[in-house]
């Protein structure tokens, strides 16, 4: 069975650019909470009319809610979510945890699909949601073929791929470059996408972007995707223009309906839409590499003859039309009646006047027959046509056409009336109050080097984090009575997690008590183990339900997201004892590509990682823009690289920090010398004051 197409709605001019050029489905934001806040998005009356231009037609609408919302949004986030349900919205795509399980709980058959936003990439992760009721798991953009099958294989909820479009740098629901420096966050759908912008690897920024990935194209794969399961291509471009939506949307509906690959006249014509020099495929082959990036000139002109045409195909409502049966019995002595069938087995019936004995020329069905069949300007067309007319008899011209329109009307109203829906109560918050007077520390350290006597005895830390391939490194643990956690790899695939159970066996037989949950498909992973399961910031907690979602999971603790207000994380009910960060610089960005190896170059052996040791990928690297501020770069597991803030985060002097509620502060050190951490551990003890250069973060001015 083919794919499921679908296909950006960010205007209803997109909609009707989408629905009139193939798309099985469309996707669009109405309200407040969407990841594409800068398109023109959709009032309620637009969104109504959406709904019935569609399944008229035959055409699926979901509905984007897939930001972070806070505890004050969620009712009107649920609301939203209530009215679009009433209205027949055919699925709700979800980022925020706490949303997602208001909306399980309160809405339990509205078919809710998992965003991208909330970074799966194994089956473990998908198989999670799964159970949870979700009934479509939209995989990472970074996902390869082998990845892409291997979740398909196991997983049984529907997977959707994306198959065009723009591509992040940054795994996505794991990119706080936009919000720490701008303050418009990526994940509340406001991106003002710096990875666009000139950077320079250990040097100033000259005009190279090595963190601008050209655009998607796996108008090649589909058939591919087919064979191994994969339920929707979705096509990216909620912010582009309607013409570039009929483009791209014909094409891959004709390759997806014919089973084929593009011409190189349709590939021109992809590219002449939208492109970044070119395209790319190489995650979907599982390669990686300077090849995949590129950039598109500011004020690049459109392609005029391209856009012209293209908007010819949606100006009218009349390419896309639904095949109907008609049959209509014109009999002496009994009202007449019209029966229309529709291709998913909907029927209606409607009745007009008794006919008339014929004063002239009596109807006859052929001629009944030709009327029936002007269904022009709806959304149907005559397919079969049966009539049963008795001799003699007449029916004027306005009542045939009356019969006909008034059996379309009621077959539409058939199509498009909203299934019937259960809505309960929601439900209240667990009745605990997990908060604290004042938190304990946590430290977290980038490498055993790190990791001192002076400051273990500096911070007296509740736990210590180490990531999870230096834990396995340790000949034992120093005594005392911290718990000692590892840090589970932000990103990996299904093929590694033979390795990583090992080395979580590991761990724990040297006396590790828990680990630290960054995303969902860790959960797998970890249970069974007899190691404690904490949650990380990578989950991105953003409200008391998010934390009761958690809690539900087996997770005894959470980190919040980072970018809450100090004001936010005081006021959230601490339905599980929460964390902070309130040291160190903040992570910008989780990459598949390796950074170094892309700009300078490094060796891997045969399982991908970087040699040496310390080799290119372990030296001291920097990213500077175009201001001068230099952003560390850090080895990532799976030879990823992860961004880290130009500043460190510096609240040690802010009092406030000690009456939030919260349990744990962590202390996170990254690029610090050994000396460096007990030094802050110090500070921190006291309450000093900063010294050298500092960033408050998001805790006192938030985001958008």
């Amino acid at each position: 069975m083919r794919p499921e197409l679908l296909s950006p709605a960010g205007s209803p001019e997109a909609l009707r650019a989408a629905v009139q050029n193939g798309a099985d489905a469309v996707y669009l934001g109405w309200g407040a909470f969407n990841a594409r806040q800068g398109a023109k998005n959709f009032s309620d009356e637009e969104f109504s009319a959406a709904l019935v231009y569609c399944h008229e037609r035959g055409v699926r609408v979901f509905l984007t809610l897939n930001t972070l919302v806070t505890d004050r949004e969620l009712p009107a986030a649920l609301e939203t979510a209530r009215r679009a349900a009433r209205l027949g919205v055919d699925a709700v795509l979800v980022q925020d945890w706490g949303l997602f399980d208001l909306l399980r709980r309160t809405l339990p058959d509205l078919p809710l699909h998992a965003s991208t936003q909330m970074s799966i990439f194994t089956a473990g992760g998908a198989c999670e949601l799964a159970a949870d009721g979700c009934e479509r798991v939209v995989i990472a953009r970074e996902c390869s073929a082998e990845d892409t099958r291997a979740i398909c294989a196991r997983c049984p909820a529907e997977i959707e791929v994306f198959g065009h479009g723009a591509l992040c740098m940054c795994y996505s629901g794991q990119c706080a470059m936009s919000a720490l420096i701008g303050g418009r966050s990526g994940n509340r759908g406001r991106c003002a996408q710096p990875c666009r912008l000139p950077y320079g690897l250990d040097g100033p920024a000259r005009g190279g972007c090595p963190l601008s990935l050209k655009d998607s194209c796996l108008a090649d794969r589909l058939g591919e995707m087919a064979a191994m399961g994969v339920s929707c291509v979705k096509l990216e471009g909620r912010m582009k223009r309607p013409e570039y939506v009929a483009v791209v949307t014909g094409i891959y509906a004709r390759l997806l309906e014919e089973g084929r690959g593009p011409t190189a006249a349709e590939r021109a014509e992809l590219e002449r839409a939208f492109s970044r020099s070119g395209f790319t495929d190489w995650y979907w082959r599982g390669r990686h590499g300077a090849g995949m990036f590129g950039t598109r000139p500011e004020n690049a002109p459109d392609p005029k003859d391209l856009f012209d045409a293209a908007r010819k195909t949606y100006e009218k409502d009349d390419r896309r039309t639904v095949p109907v049966d008609f049959s209509c019995a014109v009999t002496a002595g009994e009202p007449c009646a019209l029966t229309v069938s529709d291709p998913d087995g909907r029927t209606v019936t409607v009745t007009g006047p008794v006919p008339e004995a014929a004063r002239t020329r009596p109807l006859d069905g052929i001629e009944l027959e030709a009327r029936l069949r002007k269904t022009g300007g709806t959304a149907y067309r005559a397919g079969t046509v049966v009539t049963l007319v008795d001799e003699g008899l007449s029916l004027p011209v306005s009542a045939v056409n009356d019969l006909r329109r008034r059996a379309l009307a009621a077959l539409t109203d058939a199509r498009t009336a909203p299934p019937a829906r259960r809505e309960l109560d929601a439900p209240p918050l667990p009745d605990v109050d997990c908060s604290a007077e004042e938190p304990a520390f946590t430290i977290s350290v980038a490498s055993l080097a790190q990791l001192s006597p002076a400051l273990l005895e500096a911070a007296r830390p509740a736990r210590v984090y180490l990531p999870l391939e230096e834990a396995a490194a340790l000949e034992a643990q120093p005594a005392g009575d911290t718990a000692w956690c590892v840090i589970l790899p932000r990103v990996w695939r299904d093929r590694d997690e033979p390795a990583l159970r090992e080395a979580l066996e590991r761990a724990r037989s040297l006396g590790f008590t828990g680990a630290l949950i960054g995303n969902i498909g860790h959960l797998p992973l970890v249970r069974g183990t007899g190691l404690r399961m904490y949650g990380d910031y990578g989950l991105n907690v953003f409200n008391a339900r998010s934390l009761a979602y958690l809690r539900d999971k087996g997770l005894e603790s959470a980190c919040l997201s980072f970018e809450l207000r100090s004001a936010q994380i005081r006021d959230m009910r601490k339905v599980l004892p929460a964390e902070a960060v309130v040291y160190g610089r903040l992570p910008l960005m989780i990459t598949e590509n390796c950074l170094i190896q892309n700009g300078i170059g490094c060796s891997l052996d045969r399982t991908g990682a970087c040699v040496p040791e310390d080799g290119p990928c372990r030296a001291g690297h920097v990213l500077t823009d175009r201001t001068g501020a230099e952003f560390p770069l850090l080895p990532a597991y799976g030879h990823r690289t992860e961004v880290q803030n130009s500043r460190p985060l510096y609240l040690a002097d802010r009092p406030e920090l000690r009456r939030l509620g919260l349990s744990f502060a962590r202390l996170r050190f990254t690029t610090e010398t050994a000396e460096a951490c007990a030094d802050v551990a110090r500070r921190y003890r006291d309450g000093a004051s900063p010294e050298g250069p500092f960033t408050r973060g998001l805790y006192e001015r938030g985001v958008e």
